[in-house]
């Protein structure tokens, strides 16, 4: 297992050099990433100068749960983008030199690209996450500290493995871009808010079906004890790993329909 995180780290490291080779693109994907994510955030400042509140949920608390979105995301692309690169690398045929290589296959499709966008997001996220923390009331101990800490960590486990199960569709929609895992990400963009807003059917999709609201809403229930039962927060770890298993599961029934190039 040490073996196999070196050698992770290693690829993730030849991927960062070469995106480092142009400055220029390393700092423009940043910079597009850090805009993007600020205007999602004056749209809620805008919202919250008319409404005191949303069903009961304060400024503060709901950026707390969108900064848990932005960190997760960020995190995600720069450790795990190449599930984005998935639908090209079957379509193209690469997946042949994937296979005969001795090293997992799910890991070296996860390690094939990284997402300097990440680190935009994971900038700001961390400067609205901080912020957030510091506003909200909740009274914060050492104890706390590692449950939010491991939160996260599932958090992120869960958005990796919903990018990697979603994008494993192009093994059966023989197509070289991820329209369908997009889609998927953009329904995500809903757990940015809490999931208490939404009708009884979204709240499920995004609970059970597609759990994107463990990237955000239950660990953020479980700091705020708030919105929510305080064990359903606490199975985002659980939940992490468990998306993780359903995606590596997923690549590997797809890898018995790849046709492979021929080359």
């Amino acid at each position: 297992m040490l073996w196999t995180a070196r050698l992770y780290r290693r690829c993730l490291g030849v991927r960062l050099r070469a995106a480092m080779e142009e400055p220029g693109d390393f700092w423009l994907m940043v910079a597009s990433a850090l805009t993007t994510q600020v205007v999602g955030i004056v749209f809620l400042w805008a919202i919250f100068r008319a409404i005191p509140q949303i069903n009961g949920w304060r400024f503060w608390d709901i950026v707390l749960i969108y900064s848990l979105v932005v960190v997760t995301e960020g995190l995600s692309v720069l450790v795990a983008q190449g599930a984005w690169q998935l639908a090209m690398t079957v379509n193209l045929g690469e997946l042949d030199a994937v296979l005969v290589r001795p090293y997992p296959a799910v890991l070296q499709v996860l390690a094939s690209a990284i997402g300097i966008n990440g680190l935009g997001n994971l900038l700001l996220g961390c400067l609205l996450l901080g912020n957030a923390i510091a506003r909200v009331d909740v009274h914060w101990s050492p104890g706390l500290i590692l449950l939010a800490v491991g939160l996260l960590a599932g958090a992120t486990l869960t958005k990796i493995g919903l990018n990697l199960a979603t994008n494993c569709a192009a093994f059966w929609l023989k197509s070289p871009f991820s329209a369908f895992a997009f889609s998927m990400h953009t329904l995500g963009e809903l757990a940015r808010f809490p999931i208490t807003i939404y009708g009884v059917g979204v709240r499920i999709v995004l609970s059970v079906f597609l759990p994107y609201a463990f990237m955000s809403f239950f660990p953020a229930t479980t700091v705020l004890h708030r919105g929510a039962p305080v064990w359903a927060g606490l199975l985002t770890p659980v939940v992490g790993i468990y998306s993780v298993a359903v995606g590596t599961w997923l690549f590997r029934r797809g890898l018995s329909r790849y046709e492979s190039s021929g080359h």
